[in-house]
């Protein structure tokens, strides 16, 4: 072996010690230290051997596949994986930072096995030993909060109790991407509860329930082992979870991907950053000549006169109280009388959350600004503005859309804040410039989630992916029908092959309409469909029949999963069940219409076994003349297409079925699947080239 100091200095150490001819003389004390600190030098150097954190016991590798395991060692060490099904090493030399990736072929479905990932360099050996790993199909599951919401928790699906307690599957296994939002794209992911987990009782409950029945349903289906991994965010949109080299390319997002790219990395740079950002907007927004004077606040005043602003409804939404169309700057305001043993002490506001972003001023003076619909606000107020007499309380809301207002009880010291409040419309939401998203904690900025939570998965064979995402693009839900198929491709040129792609279709959802009338919902719907059709290996779950008017978050998540398994089963396995036809993955899709008279055919694909559920009443089929002006129709069903006609339309041109955001889904396969909303025209929708987020 190579003499190196350190071995000398061991050899060195070991000739001091006593010894029957030694010249040294040494004290029983002195002599145990030098013991000890030649055992101490003599343990091996603590190994650089570092997997990711996809490789851990209990993992699943996709089968029949050459699988890559990557992680860092010593520089140019060599490296060799071996797994137990066939006992045959695969060998690779980490690069000079000590980067390496090293691949196995997998065998079909099976398992445990184990697998034995072994460095090597001129001085030591060190081996990780990877136990209880499956051999099976490996699922991505993405998107937002109808992906995210677990089995128990806060989604608490139908028969949740139940569900956890029979969650008792071996052969599936969780993988949870922890929260992690990045202007970079990054290289080590962050999983929760240590990486793999079996499926169990005690494992399921935070878990997604949109993937695990899914993987349920293909585990007992094939008869294999099954991967989940969980990766999604609450709230975000598509444009999170896309790179920033593909979103580059669509115009819409330009600007964004590039402020994104120019943030810094350094999180209390980041963080000055946009507070610099914002005092730039703060000042943008006092162009609302009523609020401000030469930067003075004048609703601070306590004098002011709030008499023509309306009662606010503070502790529930202002949503449903004369502003449902409005998104844009709401002004909440009261006044409160602050005592003599008061003045000059502290106070805490407590806001709860407000619906979506706040500045809060107490007399004048900023005193917090929070960004995000779900963030609690609790903000305290020096003694300094805290004066003898009446005081103002001021909150600006910016409302980005759906829900607005002080959904809580407002507290000052603790005390119910409940009377006095007016509010006051503002400025529109499209008037006003676009508020910079925080790069800190905004997930919804473009890139961040991508960068975070998908870049560092890549290139870990998986299946495919089952997405469920679209209700934080409804806004702009005809920039969709690009913004989807971009992520796809991006994603797939990512791993290199064609992934599988399951879409779940947004449910039904919010009161449903006593007349026809456009809906940005059915248009999302529409603009998935559109992707399946223009984008190879994809295909939508129809979910509009077990939404809830007034969840965004249905229950029934066993059915969504089972509905995208059934799509999974024909169009990734050849295969919908062995007592099933291979037809039966979806229900009837649009194909085709023809005028006849005074009615409109239309004719579908996937037809075999139309029928109407319940009588066409008004809420599911419409029908139009040249005027565009839609009526409630009537249908039928001959020979597997629908006649749908009305006696208020002479010479139709157009019929729209289930279109709105909570339809009446009665159209129906022989399956009992409900039949995709569609429409026959193609006339501009309410987000017709709308961009706005």
């Amino acid at each position: 072996m190579k003499s190196t100091p350190f071995l000398s200095l061991i050899s060195h150490l070991s000739s001091l010690l006593p010894s029957g001819n030694s010249r040294y003389h040494f004290s029983p004390l002195t002599s145990h230290l030098l013991l000890l600190a030649l055992s101490l030098l003599s343990l091996p150097v603590s190994s650089q051997l570092r997997l990711q954190p996809l490789f851990t016991d209990g993992m699943v590798l996709q089968q029949q596949s050459s699988v890559p395991i990557w992680g860092s060692s010593e520089p140019h060490a060599t490296i060799t994986a071996c797994g137990t099904w066939n006992n045959k090493p695969a060998q690779v030399t980490a690069d000079v930072d000590g980067r390496f990736t090293v691949y196995l072929s997998t065998p079909s479905a099976g398992g445990p096995y184990e697998v034995e990932i072994t460095e090597r360099t001129s001085s030591s050996k060190n081996t990780i030993v990877l136990r209880d790993v499956l051999i099976g199909e490996v699922w991505l599951c993405s998107g937002q909060s109808n992906m995210d919401m677990p089995v128990g928790g806060w989604g608490q699906v139908d028969n949740y109790t139940d569900e956890i307690a029979r969650a008792d599957h071996p052969q599936i296994r969780l993988f949870h991407v922890d929260y992690v939002m990045s202007p970079q794209p990054q290289t080590t992911l962050q999983a929760r509860s240590g990486g793999w987990q079996r499926c169990s009782p005690a494992t399921v409950a935070n878990f997604s329930a949109t993937a695990y029945f899914f993987g349920r349903d293909i585990a007992l289906s094939q008869n294999v082992p099954v991967g989940l991994i969980h990766s999604a965010w609450c709230g975000t949109p598509a444009e999170s979870w896309v790179s920033a080299e593909a979103l580059s390319t669509m115009p819409d997002f330009a600007a964004d991907v590039a402020r994104m790219s120019d943030m810094p990395v350094d999180l209390d740079e980041r963080r000055a950053f946009y507070d610099n950002e914002i005092a730039r907007y703060n000042l943008q927004l006092q162009a609302d000549a009523d609020a401000w004077t030469d930067g003075r606040l004048n609703y601070a005043s306590p004098s002011y006169d709030d008499r023509h602003w309306d009662e606010a409804p503070v502790g529930r939404f202002t949503t449903g109280e004369g502003y449902d169309d409005f998104d844009g700057i709401l002004w909440y305001r009261t006044t409160v009388d602050i005592s003599a043993s008061q003045a000059a002490q502290p106070l805490t506001l407590d806001l709860g959350t407000v619906d979506d972003n706040d500045f809060t001023y107490f007399n004048g003076t900023l005193v917090g600004h929070t960004d995000g619909y779900a963030e609690r606000r609790v903000y305290h107020i020096p003694e300094s503005l805290v004066k003898k007499g009446r005081a103002t309380i001021l909150v600006r809301c910016l409302d980005g859309g759906g829900n607005a207002g002080l959904p809580d009880t407002v507290k000052l010291q603790g005390k119910p804040l409940t009377q006095g409040w007016r509010v006051r419309r503002a400025q529109s939401f499209h008037d006003l410039p676009k508020q910079p998203r925080n790069p800190v904690s905004d997930a919804k900025n473009a890139t961040v989630l991508f960068n975070g939570m998908i870049h560092p998965l890549v290139p870990f064979t998986i299946k495919g992916v089952v997405w469920y995402q679209g209700e934080d693009n409804v806004n702009r839900a005809w920039q969709y029908r690009t913004l989807l198929p971009l992520l796809i491709n991006d994603w797939r040129s990512r791993w290199g092959c064609d992934l599988h792609f399951y879409i779940a279709g947004l449910a039904n959802h919010h009161p449903r309409e006593s007349q026809p009338a456009s809906s940005k919902w059915a248009e999302l719907r529409e603009a998935q469909l559109y992707t399946a059709a223009h984008v190879p290996n994809c295909h939508v779950a129809c979910l509009t029949d077990i939404g809830s008017a007034d969840d965004i978050h249905p229950k029934n998540k066993q059915e969504t999963g089972r509905r995208l398994a059934l799509l999974a089963r024909r169009y990734s396995y050849g295969n919908a069940n062995a007592n099933e036809k291979v037809n039966t993955a979806c229900g009837p899709v649009y194909k085709d219409w023809q005028q006849e008279g005074h009615q409109i055919r239309i004719f579908f694909d996937h037809a075999e076994g139309l029928h109407l559920a319940a009588p066409a009443v008004e809420g599911a089929f419409a029908i139009a003349g040249s005027d565009g002006m839609f009526y409630w129709a009537d249908a039928r069903v001959e020979e597997n297409t629908v006649v749908v006609s009305s006696p208020k339309v002479a010479y139709p041109v157009s019929v729209r079925y289930n279109w709105s955001d909570n339809p009446l889904a009665v159209l129906r396969g022989g399956n009992d699947l409900p039949a995709y909303p569609f429409r026959t025209d193609d006339w501009p929708g309410v987000t017709y080239r709308c961009t706005d987020y």
